[in-house]
């Protein structure tokens, strides 16, 4: 689970319910605190309170750890080159450089290129090298990761 993602998810739900952080504190009895760490991704609700959320938003647990449920900017990690360079640059600075890398090993060279040129302190190169082989499974979840984050960013 990425808590990043996860963070970047609960606060596209609470915004796109129209509530503030205080409203939102207030239906599960907690602090505003609470809310802000969960969206910054320095806490992730405990079960009771992600089963209050599931009831307040009418979605699943699972479909609010795994975010899937908003407006997608993109579809396809290949799609990268359609975004603005700002917009990437922040996306992937959310992600760390393992992530990124085996994101990487699925993609086209154009698109490899584009991440070295906005990513300079990355090394790239270096990073794919270190992890080796890797299942294609953990290179698909790592597009779906960045191409989910540019989405919620977008919202």
């Amino acid at each position: 689970m990425n808590t990043i993602l996860v963070a970047k998810h609960l606060q596209y739900l609470r915004k796109s319910h129209q509530y503030t952080q205080d409203d939102l504190a207030a239906k599960c009895s907690l602090s505003r605190q609470a809310v802000s760490k969960w969206e910054t991704g320095e806490a992730v609700p405990d079960i009771d309170v992600l089963l209050e959320l599931s009831k307040l938003y009418d979605m699943s647990i699972n479909d609010i750890l795994e975010p899937k449920s908003f407006p997608e900017k993109i579809t396809d990690f290949e799609q990268l080159s359609t975004l603005s360079d700002s917009e990437l640059t922040e996306a992937l600075k959310q992600f760390d450089p393992e992530t990124i890398a085996a994101a990487c090993m699925g993609a086209s060279p154009e698109i490899n290129a584009l991440i070295n040129r906005l990513l300079p302190d990355l090394n790239l190169s270096a990073e794919i090298s270190r992890i080796g082989r890797i299942r294609i499974e953990a290179v698909s979840d790592a597009q779906s990761q960045i191409v989910t984050m540019i989405s919620l960013l977008a919202v």
